[in-house]
């Protein structure tokens, strides 16, 4: 993949993970705000928590893929996306395009997750 449509991939990606965060971080601080406003029966107060918790588990997921984009963009300015961070090897254009972050090919990806368990 040329640097320039890395580029726009990995801005896309940026875009979609920081518009993400606005969303979620807004309506955290808006149910936060509603559950001072209320006083809810312990049901409800339970369903509000529990769709906080997703909330915030979704909010650090998408904090961790800017980090992330942070790494695309500096294997950009480097020379060296679209490359392995692990063996150097050539990351397929057709997997870039799907995964703009993608550090590792798709069989060293296997494995990282089989390993990471």
């Amino acid at each position: 993949m040329d640097a320039k449509r890395a580029r726009e991939r990995v801005a896309a990606e940026r875009k979609r993970v920081e518009d993400g965060l606005r969303r979620l971080n807004a309506e955290v601080a808006g149910e936060a705000a509603l559950h001072q406003q209320q006083s809810g029966e312990a049901g409800e107060a339970g369903t509000d928590l529990d769709r906080e918790e997703v909330e915030l588990a979704l909010i650090a997921d998408l904090r961790e893929e800017l980090k992330a984009v942070a790494r695309a963009e500096a294997r950009i300015t480097a020379g060296t996306y679209g490359r392995s961070v692990e063996s150097g090897t050539l990351i397929s254009d057709e997997r870039l395009e799907v995964a703009p972050l993608a550090e590792r090919t798709v069989d060293e990806q296997v494995r990282f997750e089989k390993d990471a368990r």
